[in-house]
C-alpha cells in the first residue's frame, strides 16, 4: 500500500509546519542561581567521592599497592562531600531569610500578628492610671475645673 503523490506532499506540510515540541508551564520554580549553583558542586563532588570509593574497593580486592591511597583520598572525599551537601542546604536557607516568603496581603500569620498588636495596645491603654493627663481629643475643656 503505497501513497498517491497527493498524499506525500500533504504530509510533508503537516510535518514540516509542525513544531519539534512544545512548551510547558514548570510544575516548580526554578531554584535560585546561588542554590543551584551549590547543587552542582555538590552533585560532581559526591559523583568524584563514588568513583573514587569504587576506585578504592577494586583496588583493594586487587591487592594493589594503589589501594591505601585511594582509602586516604575516598575518606577525605567523603569529607568534602558532606560538607558540599550541607552547603546546599545552608545557601537554600539563607537565601530563604534574606528573600523571603511572598506573603499575601489575607495571610492568617499577618491577621493574627495585627490581632496581638492591637491587643497588646489595648492592655497597655488599660494599665495606665485613669488619674493621668490625656490632653487628645478633648478640644474646648480647660486644664483645671
Amino acid at each position: 500500500m503505497s501513497m498517491s503523490t497527493a498524499e506525500r506532499s500533504e504530509y510533508r506540510e503537516r510535518s514540516e509546519n509542525r513544531p519539534l515540541w512544545t512548551e510547558e508551564a514548570a510544575d516548580r520554580r526554578r531554584l535560585p542561581d546561588p542554590v543551584r549553583t551549590a547543587a552542582v558542586r555538590a552533585v560532581l563532588v559526591v559523583a568524584l567521592t563514588l568513583i573514587l570509593a569504587m576506585t578504592a574497593f577494586l583496588c583493594a580486592l586487587a591487592g594493589s599497592w594503589l589501594a591505601f591511597p585511594m582509602v586516604i583520598a575516598g575518606v577525605v572525599s567523603t569529607v568534602v562531600a558532606t560538607w558540599g551537601v550541607l552547603d546546599v542546604w545552608v545557601t537554600r536557607q539563607v537565601w530563604l531569610q534574606r528573600h523571603g516568603v511572598v506573603s499575601a496581603p489575607s495571610s492568617t500569620a499577618r491577621a493574627m500578628r495585627r490581632e496581638h498588636r492591637r491587643s497588646r495596645r489595648h492592655a497597655r491603654s488599660a494599665e495606665r492610671s485613669p488619674g493621668r493627663i490625656s490632653g487628645r481629643g478633648r478640644t474646648g475643656q480647660l486644664s483645671h475645673p
